[in-house]
């Protein structure tokens, strides 16, 4: 694997969410919203937790449990593995449900690892750029009075959304074959007067079951006939507002669920390998 020695860094002020592109004078960088301080409650957990928590239960489950704690133990993983995508993304706050993902389940092909073995560093960037533009045409779908003002941000016929740059962290090599569900969400609540937004995005390994890369991504409004920049329209505030407060909901909902799972496998430990007075079980064979 390529190791890079600081994250990538792509800036293209002329590129559009399309991957059509059409020339457009530089954009200074104005902040139009305040830094978001309201950190998920999984921030100080470690990035595995979620494979974590399954090793505690498997360590429980090795260690013998009687049929009351296999109930609470099968129950936790059943949860995990139904959910894991609410849990893990959700508890940052990224929508999860239907119509809210850019890429559900896209297939990893061989053709997109290079030869190093895995997925090349550059298709990371490409499975961002198409999950934003369904991201977008998303709210199309939700928004049936402004469907077409919705679906024109993806021209250049009047007001569009470029990718000012992109930031991308790489988390581990991921390799054929695979599946990429990739997650956008508003970095903060936009303002009648934002001219911009950025998005976090997640890209998540379905074989893996956790974040092989993120990306952060700045974006402009874009004015193609004036050829400059523009405030958002007031639906797109509107609209953008609502999905930021829905983005806070999920994070305070799945984050209290992630820590009920975290304490249950807690009190499973301490009244199984954990207590004073635990002796392994080996099950029934005697010694000779």
């Amino acid at each position: 694997m390529r190791v890079l020695s600081r994250p990538a860094v792509l800036s293209s002020p002329h590129r559009s969410l399309l991957p059509a592109a059409q020339r457009i004078p530089h954009l200074a960088r104005f902040q139009s919203t305040a830094p978001g301080n309201n950190q998920a409650t999984t921030a100080s957990l470690s990035p595995r937790w979620l494979s974590d928590l399954k090793s505690r239960i498997g360590r429980c489950i090795q260690f013998g449990l009687n049929p009351e704690q296999m109930r609470i133990a099968g129950g936790i993983l059943e949860e995990v593995t139904k959910s894991w995508r609410d849990l893990l993304a959700g508890s940052e706050g990224f929508l999860t449900g239907k119509g809210r993902m850019g890429l559900y389940r896209q297939e990893v092909v061989w053709g997109e690892m290079d030869s190093m073995g895995h997925v090349n560093n550059v298709v990371y960037n490409r499975y961002a750029e198409s999950a934003r533009v369904n991201w977008a045409l998303n709210f199309a779908a939700a928004d049936a009075d402004h469907k077409a003002e919705w679906k024109e941000l993806m021209t250049p016929n009047g007001i569009g959304l470029i990718l000012r740059s992109i930031r991308t962290d790489y988390k581990f090599p991921m390799t054929y074959p695979d599946r990429v569900t990739v997650l956008h969400k508003l970095k903060d609540k936009p303002k009648s007067d934002s001219d911009h937004f950025i998005l976090d995005v997640l890209i998540l390994s379905e074989l893996h079951r956790r974040p092989a890369a993120r990306c952060v991504e700045d974006i402009a409004v874009y004015d193609y006939r004036q050829a400059r920049k523009s405030a958002m329209k007031p639906f797109m505030v509107k609209k953008l507002q609502e999905t930021y407060d829905l983005q806070e909901q999920a994070k305070q909902t799945y984050g209290n669920k992630v820590l009920d799972l975290l304490s249950r496998v807690h009190h499973l430990e301490k009244s199984s390998w954990d207590r004073p007075d635990a002796k392994e079980d080996f099950g029934s064979a005697t010694n000779p």
